[in-house]
């Protein structure tokens, strides 16, 4: 590893999405946005809907990130994710169509709607429509 990398590891129940030297890796957590350097001050962070980024050697990759939460070490990241995709994962038409779904649920006001459930699927859809773009 170069001297300024970490090893990161993004884990999902169906597979190891990512693992590999990272310069820095960023995501939502429920505090706000966070940005991991090497040597970062050891913690547990919950991860909230939005854009993963890694800031690799030579490359920078996107993924949706979408619930689970951060294991951070000095000199390794890992992530356990409920669902993470690449943007190559990602139906564009579904994402529009859960979207706009869960704007309808938000604006009825409806009885019985819990309100949590379509903020949440709201944020998904969003964090995967900017992913592609």
């Amino acid at each position: 590893m170069a001297d300024n990398t970490f090893l990161l590891k993004i884990i999902t129940p169906e597979r190891l999405f990512f693992e590999g030297e990272a310069e820095m890796v960023e995501f939502n957590t429920t505090e706000g946005q966070i940005g991991i350097y090497k040597n970062h001050v050891p913690t547990t962070v919950i991860i909230s809907p939005g854009i993963l980024t890694i800031t690799m050697p030579n490359e920078e990759k996107e993924a949706a990130l979408h619930a689970g939460f951060v294991e951070i070490l000095q000199n390794q990241v890992t992530i356990l994710a409920e669902a993470i995709e690449w943007p190559g994962e990602i139906d564009e038409n579904r994402a529009k169509s859960a979207k706009e779904r869960a704007e309808r649920r938000l604006q009825a006001k409806e009885a019985g709607i819990d309100e949590d459930r379509a903020q949440i699927a709201l944020m998904r859809a969003l964090t995967r429509i900017q992913t592609i773009k």
